[in-house]
């Protein structure tokens, strides 16, 4: 019955370690993210950031590369002729 008993325990921590080990991390860095947004330190942050992103992106002189625009282009041709059938 003791040897059962240690079994067991010793079963029991190895499920514990793994755990902790592989999925533990993952749900502790979740955590850690959804925290950043709820704080109002971690918003001020993130509205920080983007408003350097976009300052950056107004200073360049092109947005997109060539082959961005050839493809943003036939794509919105494609919406336009498909909204001018259905009317």
């Amino acid at each position: 019955m003791r040897q059962y008993i240690y079994k067991i325990l010793i079963a029991l921590i190895a499920v514990i370690l793994a755990f902790e080990f592989t999925i533990g991390k993952e749900i502790s860095q979740i955590n850690e993210k959804i925290n950043t947004f709820a704080s109002s330190d971690g918003r001020k942050k993130i509205v920080e950031s983007l408003k350097k992103e976009i300052e950056k992106a107004n200073n360049k002189e092109n947005y997109l590369d060539e082959d961005e625009r050839v493809l943003i282009r036939n794509f919105l041709l494609k919406i336009r002729k498909e909204i001018n059938l259905n009317n």
